[in-house]
């Protein structure tokens, strides 16, 4: 596959120093070039971190930045980062409030993270949330628990932005934890990712065939079914988030709902924001009316051609951290 690129083992690399060269006003290199952390840290304030493998650009190290990560690790493409970047990652961001480590639930992210805990705790305050969003991995699927895709992007803000009005490590934790059972993420793939070593994509679509129910690492979904208009897409994406959002949740008159369209990285903006006008009408046919929204390319798998949408939640306290101020490379208000 043809890719912008001099070699797949310089790839991630390269690309990571580009973000930092463009955007060094907000980001800088940690120590041996590890991860990525804010420039200016703020002294007494809990440390956001997180990661994961390279190919969800912007995730993770585009939400870098005031009021969202302080630091993100970064590994090779579908890659956990490694214990020792994480370790390294909290020795230069903690200054002196402890860190809290946001973690997406993929068996490599949580035992990476995990090990990095276990490293550092005798010199660090330590607690962990595990981003579990996806709809299509429920308990009857996955033993493990949801996988954490889109609406990690939803935790990383409202912790990122409580972080930076000064809450307590215990305190974020338990928003983290609270937040899970309120956003859920579908995805739709129209074609597999083009890995930059590989020749092939990861699995093959025909022309007819579309792949319900994605992850992130270019995986195939929970079913391969005939492709469809937008409309029958958008609505099967919807049904599924609603029937995994417990009800009373639903009729909650005192949650917010935010409303997430995600591209997986080969999906034109056009074909976004349709899908956006598509979403909200079926959302509010069901009495659910998007109080905010954000619709782009922020959870990618490489250049998958798909997208995914999320439904969080919120209540007016966190929808306020939604909206608080946020200055990243992908992300800015």
């Amino acid at each position: 596959m043809k890719k912008i690129m001099n070699a797949p083992e310089r790839f991630v690399a390269e690309s990571l120093e580009g973000l930092v060269r463009a955007h060094e006003d907000l980001v800088v290199f940690g120590g041996e070039r590890k991860f990525i952390r804010r420039r200016h840290l703020a002294p007494g304030k809990v440390a956001v971190i997180s990661g994961g493998g390279a190919g969800h650009e912007p995730l993770h190290s585009g939400f870098v930045g005031h009021g969202m990560l302080d630091a993100a690790c970064t590994g090779h493409v579908f890659t956990s980062p490694t214990p020792d970047q994480i370790v390294a990652a909290m020795d230069e961001t903690d200054t002196g409030a402890g860190c809290l480590l946001i973690v997406k639930n993929y068996d490599g992210d949580v035992m990476n993270f995990e090990m990095a805990a276990e490293m550092a705790a005798s010199r660090h305050a330590i607690e962990t949330v595990i981003v579990e969003d996806d709809a299509a991995t429920g308990p009857a699927v996955r033993s493990r628990g949801r996988r954490g895709v889109a609406g990690t992007i939803v935790v990383e803000k409202l912790l990122g932005a409580a972080a930076e009005r000064g809450a307590e490590l215990g305190a974020l934790k338990e928003l983290g934890e609270g937040l899970n059972a309120r956003i859920r993420s579908m995805g739709v793939a129209l074609r597999g990712v083009a890995m930059p070593n590989n020749p092939r994509e990861t699995f093959d679509l025909g022309p007819e065939e579309m792949e319900i129910g994605v992850g992130i690492h270019g995986e195939p979904g929970l079913t391969r079914t005939g492709f469809a208009d937008a409309d029958a897409i958008i609505r099967r994406l919807g049904e599924a988030i609603l029937a995994e959002l417990p009800p009373e949740l639903l009729g909650d008159p005192d949650l917010r709902p935010l409303l997430l369209v995600n591209g997986f990285g080969g999906t034109p903006p056009i074909e976004l924001y349709l899908a956006y006008g598509l979403a909200r009408r079926f959302f509010e046919a069901h009495g659910i009316v998007p109080v905010r929204s954000l619709t782009g390319t922020f959870v990618t798998s490489l250049d998958m051609a798909g997208l995914s949408l999320t439904l969080a939640l919120l209540t007016p306290d966190q929808l306020a951290l939604w909206g608080a101020p946020v200055a990243t490379p992908a992300l800015s208000w």
